[in-house]
């Protein structure tokens, strides 16, 4: 979290709070802070403080003579030998410098968030111009349309000027054949992709940018997210880094793609939007600020204005009359860091190429003269600013440092095990062996995982073996218990089937062929649910197989992972047919024989007493009205051994009573065939519903008897023929299968992906192990 979102005051609160006046409208910049803060510290207040504590060695001085930036001798670099960097000490910001060359140089998306401060604002609000006259010198690409395609890393470093003149290589022909007429020997530049190449003619700091621009965004007007890092040392700017970040445009002119705002716009908010950069939102004075393509960009990603510096160019050019008084106040959108105004060089004064420092002498009168701005004149124009940005990059570095260094560290611990994951270029051993050792440890990791051994057991979801178990006693358990043995089979077939099985002679008793036909049918409707179970299995099985094969060792072998995929699940698939076989075989061994002697069974003649028990409990008691005691309930004759009736009035009920009961008696008489299909209609008589009952009694106790034999006997069997199976030979189908000589190479050539994954954690590592030793001089 950046440190002005903290609570408490922080420094940068105590940078964006004006100083205090006795006359508020007499400072354009006095009222600089969120309508929410009341403060009376000031940067300015900071900075006298900071000037007579901590930079008593490092005095400002301005060259009077040429009217120079301001310059100050810093403390020096840190030695070879590695002297330690004191928290509060202005090196902080070269060693940022450092970080971010570091992090440049592999090629790679920098892992760490670094405190930086990025300049945003449209095409024509003036943004090179400030950055020119902070440095001093002219040396950024101008022209029409976009000029800055690349986003420009700009490392300002203090150097003083030696107490002896040292040509520090620098022949003197060197500097007479510039055409730089400001060229010397203790302001140059250097370019991180040349190094050890000094730069002291400026104008061709500006050539090199352009020519490195085109080299990677080419010679069109398009764009190109690499930045460029340019460091310039000099006695006459302050230790600072920006990033000089493509000018917003609305509208796409000439050759530009017809998607340039929105391309500018991601890069930029790529940048602005980090936590630990500090946004500089340029915008000209003389245009309406709530147009300002800059300040808008920057409220998307600090609504707050927490982290956001205003800088106002072109105060010269406002009409006569006006200021920007109410901005600086805060009184039309509040930055919490505050507005700076500034004036830069005008396009007649750069085409007649007029100094830099005449420009800045030029400003510092401009403001010392303005009615507006004269009484505070040293809280505005270039220099201001400068001391400004430095203060507060400073004090933002020393906040974010400690973060700064957890990051550095969990990064380089995280990409060095990725690195001891993807293992080294060359292979360590023969190829045999290598194949031999992934196939051994392939083999026991199976077992592992079955049993539950393995030491990557999750605490939040079932794998391995306990999703085999889960499909055992949950699913397939379940689902066999949910199988109703009288949802296919009804009342009326019962009836049907029992007539059928007593042939040509009605039963006396309840029949043990109809019983046994009945529930041989839903016994072998267990089948499909138990195949069933195989399959879910196999599918587990494969699963595991998946689990193990995204292990980084297969993803460095692609060809690797490839046949053990195809061997492993051919194997799966070949302990399948046998599997399912003897699943097949439970069930017909299961049909085949109807035990009515398991000692579970319920027999007939305790099903038809249950029955009788329950047609007796029904019916109301009958008692004799001599004795009073109960009658002996007699039984219904058989529906199915018709009888003539004696008097001529035959109930219509039972099976065949329901057939006949259309007839009338003549017709009955005529004794007419019976049709080719006869179908059970009409309700049950009582011995019916009797006989039915008796049945299903039979038929649910016997197929409860069948369900848990299933459910315990298939899983055994599963166990036995697929999964004990594949676990006890795995090692040998796999020897038998892989374990050839002329497919090792083949086998263990690496992926594309390995190959570039690992040089990137190896630049990557290298790149966070100097990143590390940096940090490490800090105390």
């Amino acid at each position: 979290m950046p440190v002005w979102r903290r609570g408490g005051q922080s420094l940068l609160d105590s940078l964006a709070k004006p100083p205090s006046t006795s006359n508020p409208s007499s400072h354009p910049s006095d009222t600089q802070r969120a309508p929410s803060s009341s403060t009376t510290n000031s940067l300015d207040d900071a900075l006298r403080i900071a000037a007579q504590r901590k930079l008593d060695s490092r005095k400002l001085s301005i060259n009077s003579e040429h009217s120079a930036p301001i310059s100050f001798r810093p403390a020096m670099a840190t030695p070879p030998g590695g002297v330690a960097i004191n928290v509060n000490d202005p090196q902080l910001i070269s060693l940022v410098n450092k970080l971010q060359d570091v992090f440049s140089t592999v090629g790679v998306n920098n892992p760490i968030d670094l405190p930086q401060i990025a300049v945003v604002g449209s095409q024509s609000s003036g943004k090179s111009s400030v950055l020119e006259n902070i440095v001093g010198r002219d040396f950024l690409p101008r022209g029409s349309g976009i000029v800055t395609r690349r986003p420009l890393v700009l490392q300002l470093v203090n150097r003083p000027v030696p107490a002896k003149l040292q040509s520090n290589g620098v022949s003197e022909n060197e500097l007479k054949d510039s055409k730089d007429s400001q060229a010397n020997v203790d302001e140059w530049g250097e370019f991180l992709h040349l190094p050890g190449q000094k730069f002291y003619d400026f104008n061709k700091i500006r050539e090199e940018i352009v020519k490195d621009t085109e080299a990677k965004a080419g010679r069109n007007v398009g764009i190109s997210p690499h930045p460029i890092n340019l460091r310039i040392y000099s006695p006459n700017v302050l230790t600072l880094t920006l990033v000089d970040l493509p000018g917003l445009t609305r509208v796409p002119v000439g050759d530009q793609p017809r998607d340039i705002e929105k391309q500018i716009r991601d890069m930029v908010l790529k940048y602005i939007s980090k936590s630990n950069a500090i946004v500089l939102a340029v915008t000209a004075a003389n245009v309406d600020l709530a147009n300002s393509d800059g300040l808008k960009l920057a409220r998307e990603v600090d609504p707050e204005g927490q982290r956001t510096i205003g800088v106002l160019t072109k105060i010269d050019l406002m009409d006569t009359g006006t200021d920007v008084v109410d901005i600086l106040a805060g009184r039309i959108i509040p930055l919490r860091l505050g507005y700076v105004p500034v004036v830069n060089r005008g396009q007649r004064d750069i085409e007649n190429k007029k100094r830099i420092d005449l420009a800045l002498k030029a400003e510092k009168d401009f403001f010392e003269n303005h009615p507006s701005y004269r009484n505070k004149a040293s809280y505005c124009g270039t220099p201001y600013l400068a001391r400004k940005l430095n203060l507060i990059l400073m004090m933002h570095i020393k906040q974010t440092l400690p973060d700064i260094k957890t990051r550095i560290s969990s990064s380089l611990k995280k990409y060095s095990e990725e690195l001891d994951q993807l293992g080294a270029g060359d292979l360590l051993g023969n190829s045999a062996n290598i194949i031999l050792n992934i196939i051994t440890e392939f083999s026991n990791e199976y077992r592992t995982v079955l049993d539950g051994n393995s030491q990557e057991l999750s605490s939040n979801e079932l794998s391995g073996g306990a999703r085999i178990s889960f499909v055992f006693h949950e699913l397939y358990s379940n689902g066999i218990k949910a199988i109703d043995p009288f949802e296919q089979v009804k009342d009326i077939d019962i009836r049907t089937i029992l007539y059928n099985s007593s042939g040509s002679s009605p039963a006396l008793f309840v029949g043990t062929t109809a019983f046994e036909l009945i529930v041989k049918q839903q016994i072998k409707r267990l089948e499909e649910p138990s195949l069933k179970c195989v399959s879910l299995v196999f599918d587990e099985l494969a699963r595991i197989l998946g689990q193990l094969l995204g292990k980084q060792l297969f993803r460095r072998y692609p060809q690797l992972k490839d046949k053990l995929s195809q061997v492993v699940l051919a194997f799966f698939r070949k302990a399948m047919d046998p599997t399912n076989k003897l699943v097949r075989d439970l069930v017909a061994m299961e049909a085949c024989y109807i035990n009515t002697g398991h000692p579970d069974f319920l027999n007939g003649h305790r099903a038809m007493a249950i029955v009788n028990d329950r047609h007796n409990a029904a019916k109301p008691t009958q008692v004799d009205p001599k004795t009073g005691k109960p009658l002996q309930p007699n039984l219904p004759p058989r529906a199915g051994s018709p009888s003539l009736p004696t008097d001529g009035s035959e109930q219509n009920s039972g099976f065949f009573g329901s057939f006949f009961a259309s007839k009338n008696k003549k017709k009955m008489a005529a004794m007419e065939a019976p049709p080719p299909t006869l179908k059970a209609s009409g309700t049950l008589s009582e011995r019916e519903n009797q006989e039915v009952e008796v049945i299903k009694l039979l038929i649910n106790s016997y197929f409860n008897i069948t369900r848990r034999t299933m459910i315990d006997m298939v899983p055994k069997a599963i166990m036995l023929n697929l999964v004990q199976l594949t676990k006890d030979e795995m090692q040998r189908e796999l020897l038998e299968q892989m374990y050839r000589t002329q497919e090792f190479d083949d086998l263990l050539k690496e992926s594309d992906y390995t190959v570039r994954r690992r040089k990137e954690c190896q630049q990557m590592v290298e790149s966070l192990s100097k990143a590390s030793e940096i940090v490490s001089q800090v105390q």
